[in-house]
């Protein structure tokens, strides 16, 4: 395995619209949440090591999870734990962490993976990946994986690559927002726009250039620390520094700025997982399209649920049809799917009426 592969496992979110099972002191990332045995973080690690290293793995999470993932990740040592005080989004994270692999390798090669995702064919993945490695060596350039678009999602954002010639790898144009229903249709139709994975690859060399390029404050503030990285004194640095870094995505820090971007057309399936609907795509069905986990159930004149509860526990539906059903210790949610991107704000709602930050 090639010694200069490195990996970013970003693995600090809080998943709040799988509540109540994910919450902000056990996210999503830390939970099986398909029933396979393996929580996502796992299984996404696993992955990885399929082409980088496992002691060249690196987790980005909230200092707070660091238990969490050492428990579920026996396998890593503490010096690839890469905590965060606070939380910035994706790119403040991401420079620290290029930062410390290009101390201990100035040749790394890194791909960035959310910890959260589910890729159904491995191989193909890590395919993928090494077609972007390979790219990446000796070129000063930033690299995606984007999924091809099978209806029009309004939830991801698209990246629009150049339609000319007949390589695997385009020249990406623009990323472009979330959509609208039209908008979104009209990317289809196009026929040269992506879902945006939010999976990285590049040359630690390339992307702190693009850093010092695009992001010249944000990027001080964390060169400031070389020396320190590393070390035992690296710790002290981050608690005085990480809450200055602006808040912040790497699209919008770094990917939206450049202009050597580059996309590869992703050949697995993949979900992001970042909703009961879904997580309900994904499931196995019953004969009435009821998918569910852990519960025993009796499911009459009901179709297109989603069932979760704790293990075996009996749960019987009538006259309910597309709901998200959630037992989990002592919160019931019971809500429509159609609805499912409220239920951020719901939790905020419920926080408020009970004064409950834990839930």
């Amino acid at each position: 395995m090639n010694k200069n592969y490195y990996a970013i496992l970003m693995a600090g979110g809080i998943g709040t619209r799988f509540w109540p099972v994910s919450t902000k002191e056990f996210p999503k990332q830390f939970h099986d949440m398909l029933g396979t045995g393996e929580t996502l973080i796992q299984r996404t690690f696993h992955r990885l090591s399929k082409i980088v290293p496992k002691e060249h793995i690196f987790i980005l999470t909230n200092e707070s999870y660091s238990d969490l993932v050492c428990e579920q990740l026996p396998e890593i040592k503490k010096c690839q734990l890469v905590l965060e005080p606070a939380m910035r989004n994706t790119a403040p994270c991401i420079l620290y962490a290029s930062l410390k692999i290009q101390k201990e390798n100035p040749d790394a090669l890194m791909v960035v993976a959310p910890s959260d995702h589910w890729i159904e064919n491995e191989q193909a993945f890590v395919k993928n990946v090494q077609q972007a490695f390979n790219f990446c060596s000796g070129n000063d350039v930033l690299m995606t994986l984007g999924i091809h678009p099978t209806f029009p999602n309004t939830g991801y954002g698209y990246i629009e690559y150049d339609k000319g010639g007949k390589e695997t790898i385009k020249f990406v144009n623009q990323f472009r927002e979330k959509p609208d229903y039209k908008t979104a249709k009209s990317f289809i139709d196009k026929g040269n726009f992506l879902w945006n994975a939010g999976i990285f690859m590049w040359s630690v060399t390339s992307i702190i250039k693009a850093f010092q390029d695009n992001q010249p404050q944000l990027y001080a503030l964390f060169e400031s620390g070389i020396e320190v990285y590393n070390t035992d004194r690296e710790t002290e640095f981050v608690n005085e520094n990480y809450e200055k870094s602006e808040n912040i995505s790497i699209d919008y820090a770094v990917m939206e700025k450049s202009d050597n971007v580059y996309v590869i057309t992703a050949e697995f399936d993949w979900n992001d997982l970042g909703t009961w609907g879904s997580l309900y795509d994904k499931l196995p069905k019953d004969g009435h399209n009821n998918a569910i986990l852990n519960a025993r159930t009796l499911a009459e004149n009901a179709e297109g649920n989603i069932i979760r509860t704790n293990k075996d526990k009996l749960v019987v539906v009538d006259g309910l049809n597309d709901y998200i059903i959630v037992d989990k210790d002592d919160v019931l949610l019971i809500y429509p799917k159609n609805k499912e991107q409220d239920i951020k704000q719901i939790l905020q709602r419920v926080k408020k009426k009970y004064g409950d930050d834990s839930l």
